[in-house]
């Protein structure tokens, strides 16, 4: 296992080889490390890469679809919204919460081979889909080189 772990990220000492697969997926502005976003949690996401499109699963526990914001720029999947509290005249006495409440966002770099207009959300059970469909040229070709 590599020594490279982000130290703003918990889990990222325990799953650093997993993370760095993914990394071509992770935005360069991911919250996690960067201080211009503030942000009250980070929801977990799965992302899987399958023949034909991405799919990505965000747990967005709480959270209504129409609180969902997702937004695509330069290359850049958004993904942010508000998960409401229960308004409560009364004092809560908690010993420990674990439940968050407030803002989220998270950040995605997209590979080239998605689909720009083809792009899914739904949310159920406080779970987000995305489907991020692939097309069907990379945009990749080879050069050749020639001599002078």
């Amino acid at each position: 296992m590599s020594t490279n772990v982000n130290k703003y990220h918990p889990t990222r000492s325990i799953f650093g080889d997993l993370d760095r697969w993914f990394e071509p997926f992770q935005a360069k502005f991911d919250l996690e490390k960067n201080d211009l976003f503030a942000t009250d949690w980070t929801p977990a996401v799965d992302i899987r890469d399958e023949k034909d499109k991405f799919i990505i699963h965000a747990d967005l526990p709480g959270v209504k679809a129409k609180d969902i914001d997702v937004s695509l720029e330069k290359g850049i999947l958004t993904i942010k919204g508000e998960r409401e509290s229960e308004k409560k005249t009364e004092k809560e006495n908690y010993v420990h919460t674990e439940r968050s409440k407030g803002s989220f966002m998270r950040r995605f770099s997209l590979p080239d081979t998605v689909d720009a207009d083809k792009i899914e959300a739904n949310s159920q059970d406080g779970i987000l889909e995305l489907v991020l469909h692939k097309t069907s040229d990379s945009g990749a070709r080879k050069i050749n080189v020639g001599e002078k």
